[in-house]
């Protein structure tokens, strides 16, 4: 190995000797069901709970008053320098309107009223180191009205580690000057100045909402923190030194908090109320309100006794299902229905000063002595810097000794017990607290921008008011492997930030490392800018290899940082490529449009797999999910398995031989919508949209799918008919309503959609009143509509009526593009085209008296096990159709839900079916932001949640590379940036098995090296294990089973596996497939069945050369 002091005469050359490294997920869902992926918070959590500090409340007025101080461009002292992203012809974003199609995502987690009061706020950022820019980065994307960058330090090698928009043509340059176009083309609505002059200056410091400092002296601090003070502004305070970091809020006198957890409100069905001096409210069959004592609740739909309605009551608790109002007795008999909804109350806060809080603080974290020692390490490495003009030199043993002597020396004076202080620990401070980590910073940077919008907005709860983190156990545990001095010194090389806290030895692991990284998104942009900035994969043998089939959507801007307006159309995997080259172009780096799955194996095949050291996932499905985490368990690699939903995010470490999987433990499922709830009893909007979207879903895609393959595909009709149960009738009348029901022109879709609206909602009800009457009541004499059945009501059509119109055009226009028919955009001309129909043309309701509705579920399934001959009405179908000759020209398009496109009429289908359902059934409608966000399914997303989670995926990263192997250095995490709340907990061990006396785990199996035959297979098993084989398989492939006739054993005993498999499953193996995966089941001696591992049988395949 050459030297790395070769680095001095050329710094590109340190970057040559690194190595690579391994990661783990879940991106909400993601969804995938994101927030499923919480992970085990064990013994070992840590739990980071806010301590609350309640005032009078405030109102969001003179809140703003006190928050909003606007930023001209312009100082007296100092200058600023303005820069304005290419092609936008307005920075400053009207705080009136808020570019929906940007911050759709963001929009989920803050809300319209949030987000207003963001685009009003100004925001200063001292310090534009790794940290500062992490900050500077997330709430630039998070759209504030003008964020001003002051800086009067040049850059050094030291900055290359994480401040990404900063590179060697960068040394000796001011880093905010250096900073500023980079960050400018983040949020063209966003406003990015420069600030030259001096900080302390009131006169520049009173324009600004709120103030980050990130790498200024304490005493730098305290001074901004009384003009602070003064003026209403708030502060906050975030460092980093190597693995440590701090935050510090204060939000001054009177904060308010308009939403302390950003939990959507809990809204419940109600069965009762009693007329009584408690008045105590019961739910609807036993249902768990959710609600705590002092919470506020409003009443809506509540028959007999009307009198709460939309009024507002302080509940108290009496059990799960009950609670308590007061009294109740001069209100009138309760009869039924209703609905109970939480009222959310604004909070206010006092903070302590900075000059106050730091002598008597208040520690986010209250179960560990941690935060107190670290509170002091900072202060007291102020104190040598103030004294030595520099930070300690990295793991120098004189450095170290002197700051724990100045430690001493502060904690006399704060009259703390000296024995509460860790020697050991203060000192590696000391030695590592010269280095700059970018995925520390950017843990510390996302908390810390999360604290900036809660500054900004009054939205989810503030740090109270100091945080501290460290990763200290990222440091190996025994003394002598620590780094030495030689081995950290500067080598002017762009990883001499990272070197000072690992060494150069561990830098050199780190550049070999040879990842691959599943997805591009959010996750996938934030674990980029980590492999380039702390070097990984930048040595001849390292790569990083990403893959991602999808492409970039305005959507996406706002969060996946690589990307720019220019980018929107392209693959997200190739962008983000160039974009990390662009922070470090010694990264070796190779996109890929694939999707990752069994039709992908011919790339990422065996001889991809055995070459890599780990797997990132940064995915939005739960079946890549669970496909990749197999993968990692089969190729024994780790897997960094991370995601995020809102402000929440987790990170789950999957480590060989030591964890569980990602697939070991399973989240509850979601609990599903009864069909018969959402055909004829919704109560709840989310009923309403998921019953437009499955009517979109069939009219509009899987219908026409059907009849496209009808058209196209020989052996159809021959398929259709093998399929089980009455699927052949339900696929044939599909097909039958697309092909023989086809409109000839715009009019034709006109008047379909016309008499679609009179079947579905009116008729559709009439129908289920006349079954069901008002006054209808059960067998036990109770009322049929009562408790979750909501009685409804039909509507009857009128034009003059928007929501009526909308629909008509929106289900029209849809049904002309699914036959190429010229569409309409005109609502005036649509509105003529309906009125132009005559009154005839719409049939009227006629009651079907033998028709029969399922009230459940379990009554529907009954109706469907009716047995008749499936065949028979099937070909009668098919005779009803029109024949392939007389349909040969026409031409179908299905038609894919895109909830993004406000042009396409998607959502306009959507959000009128549903209002419209809604309005049957006396539900309050919703809006298009929240119909999107139910019917489309979307993940609530934010950038620093997103950052955030990254840098805790590296900072395990770190402990691969150091060869952990034990599992106490790792760290499954939670975290929820709202409460906020920080958890972390060791990752649960894998399950040990055992047959006879020997153990095993998921990691563990059979490995057999030469092809057998069915019988030598059987026969190993007996022989060398003891395990008497009772059916093997291949994926879905049964090879052999205990119950195979005779015929069929004899058959296949002489044959080799291979050649089993290529006869059962008719299928050849494909010539990159270098081993197969066989499950055995098997009897011990005592013929008991036994749990056993599965076979890994290796082939003899010449390998495949597929690296490119």
């Amino acid at each position: 190995m050459s030297s790395l002091m070769s680095a001095e005469n050329n710094p590109n050359d340190c970057v040559k000797q690194q190595k690579l490294l391994k990661l783990s997920t879940a991106d909400n869902n993601n969804t995938d069901n994101t927030s499923s992926i919480i992970g085990n918070i064990g013994a070992k959590c840590l739990t980071v709970g806010l301590k609350k500090q309640a005032t009078n409340n405030q109102t969001e007025q003179q809140q703003q008053q006190q928050q909003n101080h606007k930023s001209n461009g312009s100082v007296e002292n100092g200058s600023i320098m303005n820069h304005q992203a290419s092609g936008s012809s307005n920075n400053n974003q009207d705080e009136h309107q808020i570019d929906e199609s940007l911050y759709s995502r963001q929009l989920y987690v803050l809300g319209h009223d949030a987000m207003k009061r963001m685009a009003r706020s100004s925001v200063l950022i001292a310090g534009l180191g790794g940290l500062g820019v992490e900050i500077a980065k997330n709430i630039i994307l998070g759209g504030v009205k003008e964020v001003t960058l002051h800086d009067n330090k040049l850059a050094d090698y030291y900055d290359l580690s994480s401040q990404y928009y900063l590179n060697e043509s960068s040394i000796g340059k001011n880093r905010a000057e250096q900073s500023l176009l980079n960050l400018s083309e983040l949020n063209p609505h966003v406003k990015v100045n420069v600030h030259q002059g001096a900080l302390i200056d009131e006169s520049f410091l009173q324009n600004f909402s709120v103030i980050v400092l990130t790498d200024s002296s304490l005493e730098e601090q305290l001074s901004v923190g009384e003009i602070t003070r003064e003026k209403g502004i708030s502060l906050i305070v975030a460092q980093s030194r190597g693995l440590f970091g701090q935050i510090f809020c204060d939000f001054g006198n009177n904060f308010t908090v308009y939403d302390t957890n950003g939990e959507n409100p809990i809204s419940v069905l109600i069965s009762g109320i009693t007329k009584e001096k408690a008045g105590v409210v019961a739910c609807i069959e036993d249902a768990r309100h959710g609600f705590e004592d002092g919470d506020v609740v409003r009443f809506a739909e509540v028959k007999g006794m009307t009198e709460i309605n939309g009024k507002d009551y302080k509940i108290k608790v009496t059990g799960p299902c009950q609670f308590s109002i007061g009294d109740t007795t001069g209100f009138s008999d309760y009869q039924n229905g209703g609905i109970v909804t939480q009222v959310k109350q604004p909070k206010a806060m006092n903070f302590k000063p900075l000059k106050e809080s730091i002598l008597a603080p208040d520690y986010l974290d209250s179960f560990s002595d941690r935060p107190q020692q670290e509170h002091l390490f900072f202060q007291a490495l102020d104190r040598f810097q103030n004294q030595n003009g520099r930070l300690p030199r990295s793991w120098n043993q004189e450095d170290a000794d002197a700051f724990y002597e100045l430690l001493v020396g502060l904690v006399n004076e704060r009259q703390v017990e000296p024995s509460s202080i860790n020697e050991n620990l203060a000192k590696i401070f000391a030695k590592q607290a010269r280095g700059n980590l970018a995925p520390v910073n950017s843990f510390i940077g996302g908390g810390a921008a999360q604290e900036v919008m809660k500054a900004c907005t009054g939205k989810f709860s503030p740090i109270y008011q100091w945080f501290y983190y460290d990763a200290f156990e990222c440091l190996p545990n025994d003394a002598n492997q620590l780094p030495k001095e030689s081995d950290a010194q500067p080598l002017n090389c762009r990883y001499d930030g990272q070197n000072a806290v690992f060494g150069k030895q561990f830098q050199q692991k780190l550049c070999d490392l040879r990842y691959f990284l599943v997805g591009a998104g959010a996750i996938g942009c934030e674990h980029l800018k980590h492999f380039a900035m702390i070097g990984a994969g930048t040595s001849e043998r390292g790569k990083i290899v990403v893959t991602d089939m999808d492409i970039i959507e305005k959507s996406n801007l706002n969060r996946q940082f690589l990307f720019r307006p220019k980018d929107v159309g392209g693959f997200k995997s190739k962008i983000a490529a160039i974009a990390t080259k662009a922070m470090n172009p010694q990264i070796n780096v190779i996109a890929h449009e694939n999707r990752v799955g069994v039709d992908t194996e011919k790339y990422y095949d065996d001889d991809f797999f055995e070459t890599l050291d780990g797997v990132a996932n940064a995915l939005d499905n739960l079946e890549a999910r669970t496909y990749m985490d197999r993968k990692c368990v089969y190729y024994r690699i780790p897997l960094l398995e991370s995601g995020t939903l809102g402000t929440k995010g987790n990170v789950q470490i999957v480590i060989p031989n030591l964890t569980e999987s990602y697939s070991s433990s399973q989240d509850p499922p979601e609990k599903s919508i009864p069909i018969c709830t959402l055909k004829n009893f919704p109560n709840a909007i989310e009923h309403t949209l998921q019953w437009a979207r499955d009517e979109f879903e069939g009219l509009y895609k899987q219908a026409p799918e059907q009849a496209y393959l009808y058209l196209t595909d020989p052996k159809f009709i021959e398929r259709t008919n093998k399929m089980n149960g009455n699927q052949p009738i339900e696929i044939g009348e599909s097909v039958k309503k697309v092909l023989a029901e086809r409109p000839t022109s715009f009019m034709s879709c006109i008047k379909w959609a016309r008499l679609y609206f009179e079947q579905q909602f009116n008729h559709q009800i009439q129908q289920l009143l006349f079954n069901f009457p008002p006054d209808y009541t059960t067998t036990t004499g109770a009322p049929f509509w009562s408790g979750p059945k909501k009685c409804p009501h039909p509507i009857n059509f009128d034009p003059s009526n928007s929501l009526h119109l909308d629909f008509v055009m929106a289900a029209a226009n849809l049904r002309a593009y699914l036959y190429n028919i010229p569409q309409c955009p005109n609502r005036e001309e649509i509105l003529n085209l309906v009125t132009s129909l005559s009154e005839s043309e719409i049939p009227k309701f006629k009651p079907k008296q033998n028709l029969k509705i399922a009230v459940n579920d379990s009554e529907l399934s009954m109706m469907d096990s009716n047995q008749f001959d499936v065949g028979e009405r099937f070909k009668s179908i098919l005779a009803e159709l029109p024949t392939l000759e007389e349909l040969k020209s026409v031409k179908i398009n299905p038609i894919e839900f895109e909830k993004d496109d406000d042009t396409n009429y998607h959502m306009d289908f959507i959000v009128a079916a549903s209002n419209l359902r809604a309005e049957n059934y006396e539900i309050a409608p919703a809006d298009r932001h929240k119909s999107k966000l139910i019917a489309g399914r979307i993940i609530p997303a934010i950038a620093t949640t997103t950052a955030l989670i990254s840098g805790l995926v590296f900072i395990e990263l770190y402990k691969f590379v150091q060869g952990f192997k034990t599992l106490d250095p790792y760290m499954n995490s939670f975290v929820n940036l709202a409460l906020p709340f920080f958890g972390f907990s060791t990752p649960t061990a894998c399950q040990t098995l055992k047959y006879y006396d020997n153990s095993f785990t998921i990691w563990d199996r059979f490995e057999i090296n030469k092809d057998m035959t069915l019988q030598e297979f059987i026969d190993y098993f007996l022989n060398e294990h003891r395990l008497d084989i009772t059916m093997i398989s291949q994926g879905n492939v049964l090879l052999y089973s205990f119950f195979l006739n005779k015929e069929k054993r004899e058959e296949r005993m002489p044959l080799k596996m291979t050649e089993v498999l290529k006869r059962v499953s008719k299928k050849r193996i494909e010539s990159y497939v270098k081993s197969l995966v066989f499950e055995i089941c098997c009897n011990d001696d005592n013929g008991e069945d036994v749990e056993v591992p599965y076979v890994r049988y290796v082939l003899n395949n010449e390998p495949m050369d597929i690296s490119k």
